[in-house]
């Protein structure tokens, strides 16, 4: 949530935030600014409420704005609505500090009780008001130079944030801390960079330092310093960022989101290929050698959205492999209910940017609780994979669209393939087995693939029969586990009613909301469950359910008498099913996005990143 740009260099600033906040606008947000220093000149701020054209629109594409230091936001509300005044960047008095904020100041009301008694008085709803005020009462106050003031202001404030400033001092400086929000900076050629996520400055440098939690940083155009809490000096390794800045463009495809569909089968192969060696599965540079994947009694998988969803597959899965117990938490409730682990737990946090407040607490609670941490992540030196015991990373590249498909896919791919090697070493799976089960995995991006030839049916059938006010999925099982992606991508960018049900749920209340017309999708491709599912299709359809069967080549038959419409995936292990069936659900909720004419990489009120709770 929220997007911030620092940039200090030769080049004009403005045109550079505005660049690099566009590449950020898949975090969500209802605001944008930007602050730049013209020498020892005020800083001259610029906001808007709502899209960042209209910041475009009023500085030019930012050719009006003069200066080569500046910062930008994009702001998602939390403390005041969305308006140009509760806009960031904010100012404090005399403008002495100027500074954007991502997070959540916890004791914001406390502090500005405390800076009103000291005279100061606030224009804006905003806890980001409080936080750079503060920063100019300690640097007024104690006369100290800009890191101290930072480094007071950070042992004061409760909550989360990530805070860049500019002092009115130093025109030519630009500032930043960190606690639990992310924030990298870039290096370029007499020229810093400084964001919350990578795409904002590819275009510039692949070059960027990740800053650690607790730190602070200076960028001049001539270098950068990072500090500690204690105001010393911190050496850091420069990490090369791998993937290119055409990589986070649409190459031709109308939206990210369809983009990142079609990405799905290099996702896949990326990530199982990144521990597949050529006797098999090698897990030894994550850390989980056999005697260690021995060891592990039970198994605790905790994740938000579509990355709880892979690890409800990923239950299914593991626990028909290895016979090793899985639970699946929700990490927004899982540090609330006091869980119970032991040294022998595995807990697995699952998330794409790696910066997920609310898993990155559940991370915390488990290690502090003793339990073994495996962080599955997709971005490299994100806070989760460096508090992680061990880190798998998905290779599934820039993921720009807020509804997830290609980090999904990448997820589903390296629990499949934690579930096959568990089962190998801990003697369930022979190596006949082992061998099948390794061929399936690397025949899945061909298969999921095929799905896309027949695109432009499902185009029609979406267009034609799922854009009603209500929509119902169910299966059972794996089938169930996949049908709450398919529903979440669903409601999250066709704003159209969806939930998803266990099948054998229906008669407990759920049937009665079945209306004439109501879209019913059933997903059908468990073999142990498919005759149980048919039948909850028939009891829907009996109601005036108009319903449509997802479901494997060699089950059409069982389905066809059922469902109105039927839409047939190419067949792999029972097991690997998800990864196949959920691209044409995938599919069916961009169609629908599409034919509203709505902003499918961007919908409304979400944000790629939660980096808050």
């Amino acid at each position: 949530m929220c997007g911030i740009v620092g940039y200090i260099g030769p080049r004009k600033a403005a045109p550079v935030l505005l660049e690099g906040l566009a590449k950020l606008e898949y975090r969500g947000y209802d605001s944008a600014g930007i602050a730049v220093r013209d020498g020892r000149k005020d800083p001259e701020v610029i906001k808007v409420k709502g899209r960042l054209k209209g910041l475009v629109e009023k500085t030019e594409g930012g050719e009006n704005v003069a200066g080569c230091c500046g910062i930008g936001h994009t702001r998602w509300a939390t403390h005041g609505e969305p308006s140009e005044t509760n806009a960031h960047p904010h100012v404090s008095p005399e403008n002495m500090v100027v500074g954007v904020h991502n997070g959540i100041v916890e004791n914001y009301q406390e502090l500005r009780a405390k800076l009103e008694r000291k005279g100061y008085t606030f224009y804006s709803q905003t806890d980001t008001e409080v936080l750079i005020d503060q920063v100019d009462y300690y640097y007024r106050k104690y006369k100290v130079g800009p890191i101290d003031a930072l480094a007071k202001t950070m042992v004061r404030v409760r909550g989360s944030y990530a805070l860049v400033v500019m002092f009115k001092d130093y025109p030519d400086v630009i500032y930043a801390c960190r606690k639990d929000s992310p924030m990298i900076v870039g290096r370029g050629d007499r020229e810093s960079f400084l964001a919350s996520d990578v795409p904002a400055i590819l275009k510039y440098t692949r070059d960027v330092y990740y800053v650690n939690n607790l730190e602070m940083v200076r960028l001049s155009g001539s270098g950068v310093t990072f500090f500690n809490l204690d105001g010393d000096v911190v050496d850091k390794d420069m990490v090369h960022i791998d993937w290119d800045a055409q990589a986070a463009e649409k190459g031709g495809f109308e939206h990210f989101m369809m983009k990142e569909i079609y990405e799905e089968a290099k996702a896949l192969t990326d990530t199982l290929n990144s521990v597949l060696k050529e006797d098999g599965l090698d897990f030894s540079e994550i850390g989980l050698d056999d005697e260690t994947i021995r060891s592990i009694t039970d198994i605790t998988v905790t994740a938000c959205g579509s990355a709880y969803h892979t690890g409800i597959v990923g239950q299914y899965v593991t626990e028909n492999l290895t016979r090793i117990p899985v639970r699946v938490e929700l990490a927004s409730e899982f540090r609330y209910r006091d869980p119970i682990l032991k040294p022998s737990t595995l807990v697995i946090v699952i998330s794409q940017s790696g910066e997920t407040a609310d898993s990155l607490a559940a991370l915390r609670e488990a290690k502090k609780l003793g339990a073994r941490t495996l962080a599955i992540v997709n971005v490299l030196g994100s806070s989760i994979a460096r508090e992680a015991d061990h880190v798998f990373y998905t290779l599934a590249g820039p993921e720009i669209a807020v509804a997830t498909t290609k980090a999904y896919s990448a997820q589903l791919m390296a629990l499949y393939a934690l579930a096959v090697k568990f089962a190998r070493v801990r003697g369930n799976l022979d190596e006949k087995a082992y061998k099948g089960l390794l061929n399936s995995l690397k025949a899945l991006p061909e298969i999921s693939s095929r799905i896309l030839d027949n695109k432009e049916k499902i185009q029609r059938l979406a267009a034609e029969k799922c854009a009603e006010k209500d929509i119902f999925y169910i299966g059972r099982g794996i089938d169930y586990a996949v049908s709450l992606e398919g529903s979440l991508k669903f409601k999250e960018i066709s704003y159209i009613h969806s939930e998803a049900y266990a099948a054998g749920e229906l008669k407990h209340g759920t049937i009665s909301l079945i209306e004439d017309g109501t879209p019913v999708i059933g997903v059908v491709t468990q073999k142990n469950t498919a005759e149980k599912t048919v039948s909850n299709m028939v009891e829907c359809r009996s109601r005036g359910a108009y319903v449509i069967a997802v479901t494997r080549e060699g089950l059409e038959d069982l389905v066809t008498k059922t469902a109105d419409y039927v839409l047939t995936v190419p067949a792999t292990d029972d097991l690997f099913m998800a990864s196949v069936t959920v691209v044409p659900l995938q599919l069916i909720a961009y169609y629908v996005s599409v034919s509203k004419g709505l902003d499918v990489d961007k919908p409304r009120n979400l944000a790629k990143s939660v980096t808050v709770e």
